[in-house]
């Protein structure tokens, strides 16, 4: 008597060596499991691109001080307030003063090259210290843009995604005009999808020469911060909340990249269930054809378990060949691929590449495996309760 394991080999191998008999059925399961894995990883690699673009951003060494209870956008701190936030212990200092940026962050509209629709883009005020606060961030392209004018330095995230944004240009928001100066990179941090420009300038342009949005320090250590914040909220003149940077921006791409996710396993999940029909169909013709061929089998001392697992072997066989063509496919055209979605925080559109790492091909992988396993189930259940005399007759 044949051992179980010897007895599955031989099946599958009689099922797999005719699979170029049956190559239309089998192709067509392939394809529709490929399919799949592709929105799958797609999906998914726009959640890791979008993390990964706010995770850049997040330095250990600095914080953010906001309103309490505020996103940056809504946030409002008086002049004195961010003072005050200036003069905490904790924060680096120079022979230019505090390591510190109160800055204003508003919304401006400018077209998409990509679908020539108007976005919000975030266009951020800072002090001349806002540069050296974001040790990321450097002039690619052009000057810095000088105190008291009204230039903008544009991230060059945003000079890629949107139209206008060269340098030399002059671009106009409401009765202000601005003209570009400098194209900055910040190590692909999401600053790359803001626009610079002296918070001097932008504060009387939106009426709001006595506010900030926000004071962006430079700590002298990571450790300093526990100090820092200490220190400011307890301060009664004071009702602000303060964020390492890198938790700030961690909260942000979390949110975006569980409802990102959380829609792409939808689509993922209705696509799937008409990939596994489709892997049923194909399996229930496969076993269709290898009736007798089964029926011969059992008669000759085959046992039912595993004719069973070898029609899973052969579904899953098929599930995997699709599961790497999809993630193949998906890693070829999608990654590094650049394109902007929407910041559910602030509601402003954020440049960023899709991201197809290993572990999310991997993902696709496992996902087309239990495809081809919940596919091949019910046919090779089928398999192995078919009479044996029965379909003998036929012979």
């Amino acid at each position: 008597m044949l051992t179980w394991v010897s007895q599955i080999v031989a099946i599958a191998f009689v099922n797999l060596r005719s699979l170029p008999q049956r190559l239309g059925a089998s192709a067509v399961a392939v394809v529709g499991i490929t399919g799949v894995v592709v929105v799958f990883v797609a999906v998914l690699s726009i959640a890791e691109g979008f993390s990964a673009t706010l995770r850049a951003g997040g330095d250990p060494q600095t914080a953010i001080v906001m309103s309490a209870g505020s996103e940056e956008m809504a946030s409002r701190l008086p002049r004195e307030g961010a003072q005050i936030v200036k003069d905490a212990p904790g924060i680096l200092r120079g022979p230019e003063g505090p390591r510190a940026s109160a800055e204003l962050f508003v919304i401006v509209n400018q077209e998409k090259r990509s679908t020539g629709t108007a976005a919000n883009v975030p266009l951020r005020g800072m002090e001349p210290s806002g540069l050296a606060v974001r040790r990321q961030a450097r002039i690619a392209l052009g000057r810095p843009f000088e105190p008291g004018r009204n230039e903008i330095i544009v991230g060059r995230a945003a000079a890629r995604q949107f139209v206008g944004l060269d340098v030399g240009r002059s671009v106009k928001w409401g009765a202000t005009t601005w003209t570009i100066v400098g194209i900055f990179e910040a190590q692909g941090a999401i600053w790359e999808s803001e626009l610079w420009c002296d918070v001097s300038v932008l504060q009387p342009a939106y009426r709001r020469s006595d506010a900030f949005s926000s004071v962006h320090v430079l700590l002298e250590t990571p450790e300093a911060f526990a100090g820092f914040k200490a220190a400011l909220v307890d301060d009664p003149r004071l009702d602000v909340t303060v964020f390492r940077e890198k938790d700030y921006y961690a909260e942000q791409a979390s949110a975006t990249a569980r409802l990102i996710t959380t829609l792409g396993f939808a689509i993922a999940t209705l696509m799937a269930a008409g990939a596994v029909f489709g892997a049923v169909n194909t399996m229930y013709t496969a076993v269709a054809e290898r009736t007798r061929e089964i029926a011969t089998l059992r008669a000759l001392g085959f046992g039912g378990v595993p004719v069973v697992l070898s029609v899973l072997v052969e579904s899953m066989v098929l599930a995997t060949a699709g599961g790497v063509l999809g993630g193949a496919t998906a890693w070829a055209i999608l990654d590094g691929y650049q394109t902007t979605t929407l910041n559910w925080q602030t509601y402003t559109q954020v440049a960023f590449a899709f991201k197809v790492t290993p572990g999310l091909l991997a993902k696709g992988v496992s996902c087309a495996v239990a495809m081809g396993l919940g596919g091949g189930l019910l046919p090779a259940m089928h398999a192995a309760r078919i009479p044996v005399a029965t379909a003998l007759r036929g012979l």
